[in-house]
């Protein structure tokens, strides 16, 4: 696993210094820490017995505006982090996840907010028969993201600093496997920054860009998105789900475009829950023959950073024959884009904290 992980880290640090300066300026932080389960669901309240722990070790490249985007967003660093949690509780075991992030600096660049998306590996997951008490995570494998807020020195002494501040890390299978109720730990932190180059930028070492013209247009994307999901329903089965999205979206400046559009959702796990509640609990008054496709009208917003963007979209379903988690569902996700117009996309549908789905897509944007 050891050897794996390693891997890994190189094939994504080779992934995000593609391109880049030859010779980057890089740190090495560490950042230990403590905290809490949060308990944002009270099926996992027997779950919460001890403070959690673990470390966060991160690796950083500094921006000094090779792109237009680095100055846009403040010369931010990119990196990835490895992250172990002992969850504290035998229960749950112990969790080891592999993220790509960024760091945001603010306040003479003292203050640093880090955003983190990736993989984690969890070491005793549910079993129906060896483990039957963790409802929070139902597979091996799991998205998790993390944030962190931190006071940042860099330098103090040598190659040395340090930093401090608390943490958030989330991890969930969104429902790709039941059960899935999820955990949140805030924690705090306080770690170590060393600098990996002896030298040091220059006193002005940031490029200044001009500002680009605005692209005022309005521009069309359609979407296709997939992938596998299961019902709450603990051994009901992992079934395909297809999603059909179209809208618009215009710029209102360099970094944010608003959207207005629709989706329509063909999930296949409704046909197994439509017909597990009409014929196990006929007191709900289930229509067997209910449709099990839905469709909604959302508005949204995009971040553009660079080639990614982050996208957020509230929804509400305007055909709904079939009751699951409420009418209005929301959206959060990445974007890549490749060329011009082309995208692929992975994002989070849920129902306010309850997930539905990690959604897989490729998309044109005209």
């Amino acid at each position: 696993m050891k050897k794996g992980i390693c891997i890994l880290l190189s094939v994504l640090w080779g992934l995000l210094t593609y391109g880049q300066d030859p010779k980057p300026i890089r740190n090495l932080d560490l950042n230990p820490f403590y905290g809490s389960i949060m308990l944002h669901n009270p099926d996992i309240s027997h779950l919460i017995r001890e403070h959690p722990a673990g470390f966060i070790l991160g690796l950083n490249r500094k921006t000094f505006g090779s792109e237009p985007w680095e100055q846009r967003y403040g010369y931010p660093d990119q990196g990835i982090s490895f992250i172990y949690q002992d969850m504290g509780n035998a229960t749950l075991g112990s969790n080891f996840g592999i993220y790509l992030h960024y760091n945001f600096y603010f306040w003479k660049r003292r203050l640093k907010a880090r955003i983190g998306q990736g993989l984690a590996y969890n070491t005793n997951p549910y079993d129906a028969v060896d483990n039957f008490r963790n409802n929070a995570y139902g597979s091996t494998f799991m998205s998790s993201t993390y944030l962190m807020f931190q006071y940042h020195r860099e330098r103090i002494w040598n190659r040395l600093g340090i930093s401090a501040g608390i943490t958030l890390v989330h991890y969930s299978n969104a429902n790709v496997r039941a059960p899935n109720t999820s955990t949140n730990t805030l924690g705090l932190t306080a770690g170590l920054i060393y600098e990996l180059d002896a030298e040091q930028p220059g006193p002005e070492p940031y490029k200044r860009w001009p500002e680009m013209p605005l692209d005022k247009r309005m521009r069309f994307n359609f979407v296709f998105r997939s992938g596998i999901n299961e019902s709450d329903v603990v051994g009901s089965g992992q079934f395909p789900f297809y999603i059909f999205s179209a809208y618009a979206d215009k710029r209102l400046a360099q970094v944010s475009a608003i959207q207005v559009g629709a989706d329509v959702f063909f999930s296949n796990f409704l046909k197994e829950l439509i017909d597990f509640q009409s014929n196990s609990f006929p007191e709900l008054g289930v229509d067997p023959d209910a449709d099990y496709i839905r469709a909604g009208i959302f508005i949204g917003h995009e971040l553009f950073i660079n080639k990614l963007s982050v996208i957020t979209q509230l929804g509400y379903y305007v055909y709904y024959p079939f009751d699951f988690e409420g009418r209005v569902y929301n959206r959060v996700g990445v974007k890549r884009y490749f060329g011009e117009k082309w995208f692929g996309a992975i994002s989070l549908k849920s129902h306010g904290a309850k997930a539905e789905a990690i959604e897989f897509g490729v998309g044109i944007r005209l």
